[in-house]
């Protein structure tokens, strides 16, 4: 027999915090995220989607009340206004190997969904952006890149066999810091941009980070938001982007192109702090500051891992992707350059552009997480997450420009 308890006090978030450290105290691939990232997620200071959102956590306790399991249910009423099929969200659930422990968490998270009058769940992600936290991992179990989920394996049977339905895969690419694999017709789109004297490449400056938070805003929303469910991002958002990655940005992995000193495409990525993380034990207080800075130092950061890339769509299939990732290579490949391995996180398999961008630069898939969707009527026809075609993109675009016009 199992019991729930809601998350109320300071002691019970502390029980959240530490549940997973229990569970995986024998997982050497494990790294215990911070706490303050996961404790951002469920304050409304500091997540925006609570102004308009419920969010909710349990703690599971067995027969000599300890605890062994744990989740959180979501809503964001605002965004669901605009869906099809209204779904709410579970996130951040560990539990032991136990189907009935399991099943307790999901269904009360199912009936809380229920009473917020949404026809579906989708899991295990997160109540915010897609970078963190979000899908179960189901192939690929090494250590966890920074904000990237890491669970056991038997969390994918528990989902399946309770109903839930692969709604969308996420696959991590990964590729040394080599030209190894990367296909002919890639590097000679890329040198016929290089010829292009209208074409310049450059790196993020820290001095003028305002300058490229702009651009950066331009080529997201032109690029990015008009895909649905992708919000339009202001200026304000983005200078506070760039201000929280600035003490870990590393100038040499952030890159824009523009087209006659117009920003057209961006690739950013940033060292994995991962490998840093492991050793503060989810504290960035004063001692584990030092520790960060320590390890930072001692040169412990040897992969980087990407953020996001993009380009407008005005020069879409031109090969500036290609041409971007070249240029970055161009600085990679020198003998001073740290960083030994790339992780391309989060490349959706709904994204069949993205997924062919990975292949002709010979990277290879790594890690696949899983997001899953349960519909509360099972006479309710499953659809898996919509393709992003290129077409539909530009079709959009086009209709925009005349909506504008």
């Amino acid at each position: 027999m199992y019991s729930l308890h809601e998350v109320k006090t300071e002691k019970n978030v502390r029980d959240f915090l530490l549940l997973p450290v229990k569970l995986y105290k024998n997982d050497k691939n494990w790294i215990q995220p911070l706490d303050n990232d996961i404790l951002g997620i469920f304050d409304p200071k500091k997540n925006k989607l609570l102004r308009n959102g419920e969010i909710i956590r349990w703690l599971l306790l067995n027969e000599e009340n300890e605890f062994v399991g744990r989740v959180a249910a979501f809503v964001d009423h605002k965004a669901n206004k605009k869906e099809e099929i209204k779904a709410g969200g579970i996130g951040f659930f560990e539990c032991i190997n136990d189907k009935d422990a399991a099943f307790t968490l999901f269904n009360v998270c199912k009936d809380w969904l229920l009473e917020k009058g949404v026809e579906a769940m989708d899991g295990p992600i997160n109540f915010g952006d897609r970078d963190r936290w979000w899908g179960c991992l189901a192939d690929g179990f090494y250590e966890p890149i920074y904000g990237m989920p890491y669970n056991f394996l038997y969390y994918k049977d528990l989902f399946e066999e309770y109903g839930f339905k692969n709604y969308f895969n996420q696959f991590t690419y990964h590729h040394l810091v080599n030209t190894e694999g990367i296909r002919p017709e890639i590097i000679e789109k890329a040198e016929r941009i290089f010829k292009n004297p209208l074409y310049s490449f450059r790196n993020v400056d820290k001095k003028n980070a305002d300058k490229y938070a702009a651009d950066f805003v331009e080529i997201y929303n032109k690029a990015w938001a008009i895909f649905p469910g992708v919000e339009q991002m202001s200026l304000t958002h983005a200078k506070q982007l760039f201000k929280e990655l600035k003490p870990i940005m590393d100038e040499k992995l952030m890159l824009f192109g523009y087209y006659q000193n117009q920003p057209i495409c961006f690739f950013l990525l940033m060292p994995d702090i991962n490998q840093i993380l492991r050793h503060l034990n989810g504290k960035m207080d004063l001692t584990g500051k030092l520790k960060f800075l320590y390890y930072r130092w001692k040169g412990t950061c040897t992969r980087a891992i990407s953020l996001i890339i993009g380009t407008i769509p005005e020069h879409q299939g031109k090969g500036m992707e290609g041409a971007i990732i070249m240029s970055f290579a161009k600085v990679a490949l020198r003998a001073d350059f740290p960083y030994k391995e790339l992780q391309f996180n989060w490349i959706g398999d709904f994204n069949p552009a993205m997924m062919k961008l990975n292949e002709q630069i010979g990277a290879t898939i790594y890690k696949t997480h899983i997001t899953f969707r349960y519909l509360f009527d099972p006479n309710k026809e499953f659809k898996r997450y919509a393709l992003m075609q290129r077409e539909a993109r530009k079709k959009k675009t086009a209709e925009n420009c005349e909506g504008n016009s």
